[in-house]
């Protein structure tokens, strides 16, 4: 992706002066010269981050089982999925991702240098700011160039930059929060490259940090709100529709007042993950005491999040693609052989329903003790992740999915490859919308999902796709 100097000038001046205008007259040596160029730089990368979060959660929520379009112009072939490089939602992602990171480069080659009134402060946002868009490069895509028309990097090759450069943060901060963020982040990133040792190493480092939590902040009264807000609740029509198991998380972002004052953030990284990466060390070890352990200290650890209570009758998931998805508290089977359930949908018209802002699950502690199998436990732990992390744009990456390279980027840059132009679909992954795919018996009362897919990984569990530590 090329680099347009001006527009990132305007991004970063814009939040720091509150102003909503664009100035064609700021040039590069104008916005150098101004005494406070790093904090604003800073401050543009934060906008700029929320920004990348929009495009990766919605995008990656509707590849995912996790939501569905049932009513908006948002990606019509990402529900099925079908996943093309010539796709514009492709590349608009890409382009998210590809601006976070060059803007961070030009921060740290030239912004940083440039102000003598830097601070550490402002060099650790811009090494987050680089490292965090490294490690979107490396769950989301085949591949992605690190660098404006540069060689497409492997994965690997993302999560190893985005682990130097989390070093580098780290070795700059002394904000606590900050440090353990960064640290999360780091196992995280091992994780991703199977690395159990190190995944392990950095997540028992902050596991005792139990309210960690790092969010992107949005701004409506600003022109940035929460797309995915918009989406499940801002907007009337509220149209993505969650996979009914999931309709007890929904809305996970929503407002009590005015929607452009109320804009609740997107999480990057929570004390949760510690624990879940963890666990999965421990389960592919064999050490399935040890993981059960860690997965009933998780649900302490989401119990204490705790949850609101909010007027959500306006609720209409009907009328779109779907016109039967149930509106009243049915049964849910996970699958056709699954007992019917319940607590999964939710009656919004009986009263105000609980929300989770930052994590909910429905996984009981006695569901831990039934479970006896390696298999048997690692399904449940990825129904804690998927219940955990839903709304936050990472269900694509445990499925085994990954975006292509865009066409864009393959008509300027030679570079890319025949192989970076198709997208990452595991065999196993169903077609035709079939992840999204329910029938409701309204006689029975009980709505029944075509696939359970936590099964359906558990049974591909030695793909190379899926659970890097399980060989």
């Amino acid at each position: 992706m090329r680099r347009h100097f001006s527009r990132y000038i305007v991004i970063g001046l814009m939040t720091f002066s509150g102003c909503s205008v664009l100035n064609p007259n700021v040039t590069e040596p104008v916005f150098l010269s101004n005494e406070n160029a790093a904090k604003s730089w800073v401050n543009g990368l934060r906008r700029q981050l929320a920004l990348t979060m929009n495009q990766v959660v919605v995008s990656t929520e509707l590849v995912s089982d996790n939501y569905y379009n049932n009513r908006t112009l948002s990606s019509k072939v990402f529900d099925i999925p079908q996943i093309d490089y010539f796709d514009l939602d492709v590349n608009n992602l890409q382009v998210q991702v590809q601006r976070l990171r060059e803007m961070s480069e030009y921060g740290l080659s030239t912004v940083l240098k440039g102000d003598p009134t830097a601070t550490a402060a402002d060099s650790t946002e811009v090494y987050f700011s680089n490292a965090f868009a490294h490690l979107l490069s490396g769950e989301l895509f085949v591949g992605l160039p690190g660098s404006n028309l540069g060689p497409v990097l492997t994965p690997t090759q993302h999560l190893e930059r985005a682990i130097l450069l989390l070093d580098k943060a780290l070795a700059l901060s002394t904000n606590e929060n900050d440090r353990n963020a960064f640290t999360l982040l780091k196992a995280r990133a091992y994780y991703q490259l199977g690395d159990a040792v190190n995944a392990s190493k950095y997540a028992t480092a902050v596991m005792s940090k139990t309210t960690l939590l790092r969010q992107a902040k949005f701004d409506g009264l600003n022109n940035v709100p929460n797309d995915m807000q918009t989406y499940l609740y801002s907007s009337t029509n509220n149209e993505f529709a969650p996979l009914p198991r999931l309709d007890f998380l929904d809305p996970k972002y929503y407002h009590t007042g005015l929607a452009a004052t109320d804009q609740k953030p997107v999480t990057i990284t929570k004390a949760e993950e510690a624990y879940l990466i963890q666990a999965e060390v421990q389960l592919s070890a064999g050490q399935l005491d040890a993981s059960r352990v860690t997965m009933k200290q998780l649900l302490d650890v989401v119990s204490a999040r705790g949850s609101v209570s909010i007027d959500d009758k306006k609720e209409t998931r009907n009328g779109g693609n779907r016109k039967d998805y149930p509106l009243t508290a049915v049964k849910v089977k996970f699958d056709v052989s699954d007992n019917a359930r319940s607590g999964y949908v939710l009656d919004r018209q009986a009263g105000n329903i609980k929300a989770y802002t930052i994590s909910g699950t429905l996984v009981k502690a006695e569901d831990l003790d039934a479970a006896v199998s390696q298999d048997q436990l690692l399904y449940l732990l990825y129904r804690l992740r998927q219940e955990i992390f839903i709304a936050e744009g990472r269900r694509m990456t445990d499925l085994g999915i990954r975006f292509p390279v865009s066409q864009t980027e393959q008509l300027n840059n030679p570079n890319v490859k025949a192989e970076h132009i198709q997208a990452q679909l595991p065999g196993f992954i169903p077609l035709n919308r079939g992840m999204d795919d329910f029938t409701y018996d309204k006689d029975n009362g009980v709505v029944t999902m075509k696939y359970d897919m936590n099964a359906v990984l558990v049974k591909n569990k030695h793909a190379k796709e899926l659970f890097p530590f399980i060989q």
